[in-house]
Order: C-alpha cells, then sequence, then structure tokens
C-alpha cells in the first residue's frame, strides 16, 4: 500500500471525500517507546515462561502453572477484572518419559517424542519386531491386512531427506513485504473443513485399524531433518488404543532401511500421563478501564499454549510476552484510555483455535451448531459454513483486535484482511514506526491465528506482518522451540508497536471500521467442480 498521504492525494484528485485522519499520538508513543526500551520486562517474561514454566499444552499441569502465573502478573502490574473464562476441551495429557531402543540388529537409544495424546505403553515398554507399513488413506489398510499381529508398525513413507533449498533464517526486504499486498476474493463460505476433518479422521481410523490387527503400538517419521521432532496429535477428545511415538527423520530412515534388508526389534517406552479432573480450558483476560462504557473496548491477544517438543518460545510464548508487556507498559505509564483495553492469552489454540472461538460464541456472534453430529463436536471450523450469525452484545463493542502469533521476529506491518475502510487509519498509526522496519499495511490475509475467526464474522482484526526469522524452517512446533531463537530486540520492537496500536485505537474517535457481516453466499463458479482424486 501507498503512504497515507499518496491515498488521501489520490482521494481528492478523484473527487471522493477524505476521511479525516487524527494524528498519532507522539508524546505517548515515545513515553511507550522508553518505558519498553530502558525499563521493559519483555524478555525476562518470555524467559520465565520458557526456561521456568515450559511447554503448555492445554489442560496439562504446565499450562495450569502458566493460566495462574500469567494472572498473577497482570494484577501485580495494576490490571483489573482479571480471570479466567472456561470452555469445553477435553483431557489433559503429559509426557513423563519416553524412549525408543533398536534392540537387533544391533542396540541404539533413538530420538523421539510421544505423539500427542496417544496412550502409555506398560513400565518398562514393549518389545516386538518392526514392520514398515505406510498409510495415508483409509484404502491403504487392505495392503496389510493380517500382517501386523505382534508387531510395532512404522506408519510414514520413509522420504528421502529434503534438499536445503531455502534460507534457514529470513528478515523479510522491501520486495517480500510487497508481494503480500495483493487482494484475495473473501471467501464466506466453507467446505465444513473438509480437508481437516478427513486428516482428524484418519487418525482415529489408523488407530482403530491397527488395534483390530492386533498391533502393539505404531512410530512415525518427523516431517523435519536435522534431528527436529514435533510430536502433534489431535485427539484430545478421544483417546486412541494404541501407543504412538515420533522418531527423528533420520532415526525412522535408519530402521526403514535395516528393515528392507532384515529383521528389526524395538522396545518402545512411552509413560504419559492423562488428567481428567478439569475438562475445561482457560483463557486468561485482563483490563486496563476505559472512562467510557459505552465507547467499547481494543483487545490484544496471543495463545498462551503450545507443544511439548520443546519450551513453545516462538509458538506462542514471544506472542503471549508481547501482550503482556504492552499491558506492564501501558499500566506503568497510568494511562486513562477512553475504550477499555483488554488483553487475552488464548488456551486451545493448536487444536483448532478452542480459546478463541468460544469468545468469539460467547460475547460476538454465534452460528448454527453443524448437522453432521461428529463435525459438531469439534473445533469452531467445522462451523464456518452454517448461517445465519447472529450477533452478540459484545459485537458492536469491539473496536479493534490485535494478535501476535507468527514467531518471535519484529514486527514490518500489518495485514488488513481486505478491510479497506481500516487501511489508511492504520496506516496513519503505524506511520511513527517506519524507522523501526515496521509501516506497511498489506491487503492480503493470514490465517491460522487466533484473529481468523473474527475476521470470518466481519469484526476488525489483524495479525501483525513479522520477520520469519527460523520460524517456519526450523522452529515451528519443533523440538528446538526455545529462548535461544527469540530475539529481544524484536520482542521490545513488537511491544512499543503493539502498546501504541491499543492507544491510538482505545481513543480514537470512531472504532475501526467493519466489514459486512457475512451472509451464505451464491455459488455461481461454473467451474467449481468435485476433483475425484481428492476422494478416498
Amino acid at each position: 500500500m501507498r503512504a497515507p498521504q499518496a491515498q488521501l492525494l489520490a482521494l481528492l484528485l478523484a473527487g471522493v471525500a477524505a476521511p479525516t485522519l487524527a494524528a498519532p499520538d507522539l508524546a505517548m508513543v515515545a513515553r511507550i517507546t522508553d518505558e519498553a526500551m530502558n525499563h521493559g520486562e519483555v524478555v525476562d517474561t518470555v524467559a520465565y515462561l520458557t526456561d521456568r514454566i515450559g511447554p503448555r499444552m492445554t489442560n496439562s499441569p504446565s499450562m495450569r502453572v502458566a493460566e495462574r502465573w500469567t494472572q498473577d502478573k497482570f494484577k501485580g502490574w495494576g490490571l483489573t477484572n482479571v480471570r479466567t473464562e472456561g470452555f469445553d476441551f477435553g483431557r489433559g495429557w503429559s509426557i513423563e518419559s519416553a524412549s525408543v531402543m533398536l534392540e537387533s540388529p544391533r542396540r541404539l537409544g533413538l530420538r523421539t517424542i510421544p505423539v500427542a495424546w496417544t496412550p502409555g505403553t506398560p513400565a518398562g515398554g514393549i518389545t516386538a519386531p518392526l514392520i514398515v507399513a505406510p498409510m495415508k488413506k483409509p484404502r491403504d489398510f487392505a495392503e496389510w491386512s493380517g500382517k501386523l499381529k505382534g508387531k510395532i508398525v512404522a506408519i510414514s513413507f520413509p522420504r528421502p531427506p529434503a534438499d536445503a533449498t531455502k534460507l534457514a533464517f529470513v528478515r523479510m526486504d522491501d520486495k517480500a513485504i510487497g508481494e503480500l499486498d495483493e487482494f484475495q476474493q473473501p471467501v464466506t463460505a466453507s467446505d465444513d473443513g473438509d480437508g481437516w476433518f478427513k486428516f482428524i479422521q484418519f487418525g482415529k481410523q489408523l488407530d482403530e485399524f491397527l488395534a483390530k490387527e492386533g498391533a502393539v503400538g505404531w512410530v512415525r517419521m518427523s516431517y523435519r531433518d536435522n534431528g527436529l521432532l514435533h510430536g502433534e496429535g489431535y485427539q484430545h477428545r478421544d483417546t486412541p488404543k494404541l501407543p504412538g511415538l515420533e522418531l527423528t527423520a533420520e532415526d525412522y530412515r535408519r530402521l526403514a532401511r535395516l528393515a528392507a534388508t532384515g529383521e528389526v526389534t524395538l522396545t518402545i517406552n512411552s509413560q504419559v500421563k492423562f488428567d481428567d479432573s478439569d475438562p475445561n480450558g482457560y483463557n486468561v483476560l485482563a483490563d486496563i478501564a476505559g472512562s467510557d462504557a459505552k465507547a467499547g473496548y481494543v483487545m490484544a491477544g496471543a495463545h498462551l499454549d503450545s507443544w511439548v517438543a520443546a519450551d513453545g518460545a516462538a509458538d506462542n510464548g514471544a506472542g503471549s510476552a508481547v501482550v503482556m508487556e504492552a499491558a506492564r507498559i501501558l499500566a506503568a505509564l497510568k494511562v486513562k484510555p477512553k475504550r477499555t483495553i483488554r488483553f487475552a492469552l488464548w488456551s486451545g489454540e493448536e487444536q483448532g483455535l478452542y480459546g478463541s472461538a468460544n469468545y468469539i460464541e460467547r460475547h460476538f456472534a454465534s452460528r448454527p451448531a453443524n448437522p453432521d453430529p461428529v463435525k459438531a463436536r469439534l473445533s469452531y471450523d467445522f462451523k464456518l459454513g452454517q448461517y445465519p450469525i447472529e450477533k452478540k452484545a459484545d459485537y458492536k463493542l469491539l473496536a479493534a483486535y490485535f494478535n501476535m502469533d507468527n514467531g518471535g521476529g519484529k514486527f514490518r506491518g500489518i495485514h488488513a484482511e481486505g478491510n479497506f475502510a481500516a487501511v489508511p487509519i492504520l496506516q496513519e498509526w503505524l506511520s511513527p514506526f517506519a524507522s523501526m522496519g515496521a509501516s506497511t499495511v498489506v491487503a492480503s490475509p493470514t490465517g491460522g491465528t487466533d484473529h481468523e475467526f473474527m475476521q470470518a464474522i466481519g469484526l476488525p482484526a489483524f495479525q501483525f506482518i513479522q520477520d520469519p526469522l527460523d520460524y517456519g524452517t526450523t522452529v515451528h512446533h519443533s523440538s528446538v522451540d526455545t529462548f535461544d531463537h527469540l530475539r529481544p530486540a524484536d520482542l521490545r520492537q513488537a511491544s512499543v508497536i503493539l502498546a501504541s496500536l491499543l492507544w491510538e485505537a482505545a481513543n480514537a474517535d470512531k472504532p475501526l471500521p467493519a466489514k459486512p457481516l457475512p451472509t451464505k453466499p451464491k455459488m455461481t463458479d461454473p467451474f467449481r467442480y468435485e476433483d475425484p482424486d481428492k476422494k478416498d
């Protein structure tokens, strides 16, 4: 997008009345910057969250610690109405220990992690022959029927090592940012998450098939090379029957080569713990009260939960710490905003944005349940095709929402998500931060973060553009998602910008413009045909 002044000139030349844009509060920007850079605590916050509390799987013991600790921090900084809001999630799960030992043709310890929400093995583990039986779809089951009894099943195809064609660590240049500035046709319909549904269902189908065939456990291959592990799993509502573990790509390939030339025996030992004491996940919320209750509120959010292969630093300890630091900065400055400023640390994001979706359904708007009872038990993805959308009380009260969830890289701008009316306002608010590298508003949307379902009901919700660093290539969900992969200077910069945009949004004359409330669209594309290759 062009600079605000150029946009306004274009509007005037076209004979269009230009909107009145209030200049950013530069005095407050200066105070925020001083507080963040010279008295900041964002690095201390993320270090405690990652090094001391560690990984934060929803409803795990460490997530409960994080929920209490973050509330205590908000209270200590003087925020008000600090609370949690619960939502139905499912069983808690945590890892106590895990190992995989190659027993024959030689003894060797392999690098491993249990797959989330799979059950453990008996104490001492299970020793059994290995069979490599790759399966990706239910139609693959027939090939292995009658061959798996008493076996540990290697379920992944042993793909070859990937060529290193991408830079492992990236800072965005102007060209890369400019390529994001492309309008995309808004999609208000949905296939009811058909692809996502098939993925989740296949995990259940595979577990049931292996158990019926008499397999004693399974191992899969990491989707990244270089010794990285992940351990994601999505059966938090339905406990699988068999223990499952992930192996590093290198160890898995070794097993596949050995199995191709002779017998292989493994011992798998997975000691995990389920927690059924409280099936609710909890969002943590805290406010800086506004002076005008009728003016509504603005929000900043990030998800507090993580996977468990490492400490959840970039995903999303960084975002949580920046949201907390923005709260601390504004509280330390004893600001008196017109609108309430609300801070949200979401839970259940990694399994399908459960926490933020629950907040939407409770406060902003509701959709009818998916008519498929199986899909109706699952995440909000399976409601996106359901209409009409019924507004709730807070729908008209949300003036702006800003989200951070793309690693620990510095802010470079913001995704406008096709919200044309918000573009010049966001550009004006970002204008003081050109020297910090963050001044661009792009048209394209971005997904997979907690702003997504707010956008899907027309609300002014936005995700920042961030430098990728090594987030997508190495860190995301992996066993090296630790503090070492964060950049303190980037976190301080992000804290300044988030606090400043919250201040501007909280005191603006009007809320940020919203997009139209989506209604069920008409399907008129004559080329919209079903691909037969996508059917199982």
